[in-house]
């Protein structure tokens, strides 16, 4: 469908304006559906990628046309020298992603009960794998799943679910995990080691025995509430 419309778009006289438009707003919205579904293959998003290009250039028919600049490089944000054209490989992954994190999110829908039942009834979605015999979707969407998990992070509650040194929770945007060397105590593991459960506020000599001064600042410098709920991940 989306190499007709191209084909059908290359007889006509465009500006740049209008070519940057019609790839945009149909040539590569065309798709969207199916990517939020299923993970195309490779070859087919590049494939895609090359009609979108070609057509970009002003190849008409079969004839070949120089390529001045990389498709890649267009595919970067104006702002950066590009064109903000989509890497549909890319965004393909982004759309399972936000399906992926739907399922996370929402426990009580119909999608998560029926994945839960048959991919990881003994567990959460994080520690679900891929599993035997998978349906297609389900493929797709664990193809996604480190996608979800580069970015997200921890907002912390109780720090019941949240391990110090492997998940990501502290508010540093370079990569949000702690870089201060594990110490010898096996007993500070959960955030929640951190918290004096009586005054419900961090444990401040423990927190700077634990962390380098630079990173226990960082950690007692977020706010705890007295009510401790749930860890909520974002």
């Amino acid at each position: 469908m989306v190499g007709k419309k191209i084909a059908g778009w290359k007889g006509k006289l465009l500006s740049n304006a209008g070519r940057e438009i019609l790839i945009k707003a149909v040539a590569q919205a065309t798709p969207t559906y199916t990517m939020s579904c299923f993970k195309l293959p490779v070859t087919l998003c590049d494939e895609l990628n090359s009609m979108a290009s070609n057509f970009w250039w002003g190849q008409k028919e079969k004839e070949r046309k120089m390529a001045w600049v990389s498709w890649d490089k267009l595919c970067t944000p104006k702002m950066e020298g590009g064109m903000g054209f989509k890497d549909l490989k890319t965004f393909n992954l982004a759309l399972l992603a936000k399906q992926g994190w739907r399922i996370q999110q929402n426990p009580n829908s119909l999608v998560h009960k029926v994945f839960k039942e048959k991919y990881f009834a003994g567990g959460s979605f994080w520690e679900a794998q891929v599993g035997h015999r998978p349906s297609y979707v389900w493929r797709s969407i664990m193809a996604a799943k480190d996608v979800i998990m580069r970015g997200s992070r921890w907002v912390i509650g109780n720090g019941e679910s949240v391990h110090i040194w492997e998940d990501r929770w502290i508010p540093n945007p370079d990569s949000f995990k702690v870089v201060s060397p594990r110490g010898p105590s096996i007993d500070v593991v959960m955030v929640s080691n951190l918290i004096n459960r009586e005054t419900r506020e961090w444990d401040v000599d423990l927190v700077k025995n634990t962390f380098l001064p630079h990173e226990a600042e960082i950690v007692l410098g977020i706010l705890i509430s007295p009510r401790l709920p749930n860890d909520s991940l974002v």
